[in-house]
């Protein structure tokens, strides 16, 4: 790899740590909750998603946020892309622990995308899994991860508005409101 790329990796890696501390300040995740994320290299390199797929891109993210989420015990479910119909990859544990059940596919390159095939080998035991309902997600490229959130959904307001060439947009999620005029809500878990 030249200078050039590896400065370039060097600021991509940089800019997601960033992304990934200001929304972990803002989120309220805690331990054993589940983080999707999905993200096209493709944008982060400034080309149209699923166009310039780049291993390097994926490797480096998703090693990034593998290694500030595994100090907070907060599992990763990374998103494939629409080949794979945004089926996701994460930890037998994690998928184990909400009874998400696992299906049979491993993501590559250019079926599942950069990121979900690094996640894969990253992972100790990853699987796939169809369905889940994250506690917070991070959105790197347009990748359309609001499927994969809890019925509510708050957006989470970040410094850092792109990773490389892709915008980066965050949620979390919170508990539904229930009960009419005469409910008092938790105040800490709005």
């Amino acid at each position: 790899m030249d200078v050039m790329k590896e400065m370039e990796l060097s600021e991509i890696c940089e800019s997601t740590r960033e992304v990934l501390r200001e929304f972990l300040e803002e989120a309220y995740m805690e331990d054993g909750q589940v983080l999707v994320v999905g993200c096209s290299t493709s944008e982060i390199d400034s080309f149209k998603i699923g166009s310039h797929s780049s291993e390097e891109i994926g490797k480096a993210v998703c090693g990034v946020i593998l290694d500030e989420l595994k100090s907070r015990g907060i599992y990763l479910a990374a998103q494939c892309c629409e080949h794979l119909n945004r089926a996701l990859i994460l930890e037998e544990e994690a998928a184990r622990k909400y009874g998400w059940e696992p299906v049979n596919v491993v993501p590559q390159v250019k079926a599942g995308g950069s990121f979900a095939a690094a996640a894969y080998r990253m992972f100790a035991h990853p699987v796939a899994v169809e369905h889940i309902r994250a506690h917070g997600g991070i959105d790197i490229g347009d990748t359309l991860i609001g499927m994969h959130l809890r019925d509510v959904a708050v957006p989470v307001r970040i410094k850092t508005k792109e990773i490389g060439g892709a915008r980066v947009v965050c949620a979390r999620t919170r508990p539904k409101f229930i009960g009419g005029a005469r409910a008092a809500y938790d105040e800490s878990r709005m």
